[in-house]
């Protein structure tokens, strides 16, 4: 099926279906909807090699991921491909575990032009290798940033957003506020304890660390604080899953939330609400996440000599049922 009959459904000019196909941002939304719907209803397929040589662009953006498992992670990526694809890009998904030589693989597509530029999910500690890797290509670090590399990056206020979830705490009365915190070699995990410290400071504080953010990690956290001779009276955690594994366990030993126990997550994604009771949690902006680090990205690709970025999207407390 040729551009041309494409061009004819939409009722536009072969130049405006180009223009679609190759991701122009001057196209206007209801004309690209209208080719889009063309191009669907032909079943026309482009010829990607060609293009590829004719622009010197792939139209293909590689993601790094620490875990695709982790909730947040998810709901980000999924902003990441919405974007991408409203500007005619496609995404390649990398796992990466936080594992430099599985990085290094996928980030050796940069330089033979598979891919356009890249999104990173990764520790603040692997950046220096990641620098060395990725070079000049054009870099947007989303969830962590540093403006001390060469990446624009998009995140949030994670110290001021932590200190508020542990203030509304302290405001409600609680004495002992705990902490759950994870893998310190991520940014956001030493700032989100900096702010607890902060609003804590002067008071009782008892941090413990986990290895991952998954559920079960918070059942163990929480069976490690309940087990100490001064118990909390309140829990804040650096994630909604922890958060989750630590209602889980004050559930089974008999401890009634948020009256003997209260609990505060960070990240609000859907399982906080559908929790017994429904998790109070700090809201970070998921999808725009996703979304801002495509555009900020293809601002970079368009313009190499771009000075990075360093932007922070706003967050909220959702006050719910379990503090």
């Amino acid at each position: 099926m040729s551009i041309d009959k494409v061009a004819r459904v939409a009722g536009v000019s072969t130049a405006t279906v180009s223009r679609v196909l190759n991701g122009n941002p001057g196209v206007k939304p209801v004309t690209r909807e209208k080719v889009l719907a063309a191009i669907a209803t032909c079943d026309y397929q482009p010829n990607l090699l060609a293009r590829q040589l004719r622009t010197s662009r792939s139209q293909m953006l590689l993601v790094l991921v620490s875990s695709i498992l982790n909730p947040f992670c998810a709901g980000v990526v999924r902003g990441i491909e919405e974007e991408a694809e409203k500007n005619g890009y496609h995404i390649l998904l990398c796992n990466s575990e936080s594992r430099l030589n599985r990085e290094s693989a996928y980030l050796r597509l940069l330089s033979g032009k598979v891919v356009d530029g890249v999104i990173t999910m990764d520790a603040i500690s692997c950046l220096p290798g990641l620098t060395t890797l990725i070079g000049d290509s054009p870099w947007v670090q989303c969830g962590e940033g540093d403006p001390g590399y060469n990446a624009s990056s998009v995140t949030i206020d994670n110290r001021l957003a932590a200190k508020a979830a542990v203030d509304y705490l302290v405001e409600q009365g609680y004495q002992r506020i705990a902490m759950i915190n994870g893998d310190v070699r991520y940014l956001y995990a030493s700032q989100r304890e900096a702010g607890y410290r902060e609003a804590c400071a002067g008071r009782w504080q008892n941090v413990v660390y986990t290895e991952g953010l998954e559920y079960q990690a918070g059942i163990q956290a929480m069976a490690q604080l309940l087990a100490q001779p001064e118990k909390p009276d309140a829990v804040f955690a650096i994630s909604d899953s922890l958060a989750g594994g630590a209602l889980a366990l004050a559930h089974q030993q008999g401890l009634r939330v948020p009256e003997d126990l209260a609990i505060v997550g960070f990240d609000g994604i859907p399982f906080g609400e559908i929790t017994t009771p429904p998790l109070t949690t700090i809201a970070q902006p998921i999808h725009q996440l996703g979304v801002r680090s495509v555009q900020l990205l293809l601002e970079r690709i368009e313009n190499p000599a771009m000075t990075p970025v360093y932007e922070m999207l706003p967050w909220s407390l959702l006050q719910r049922g379990s503090a």
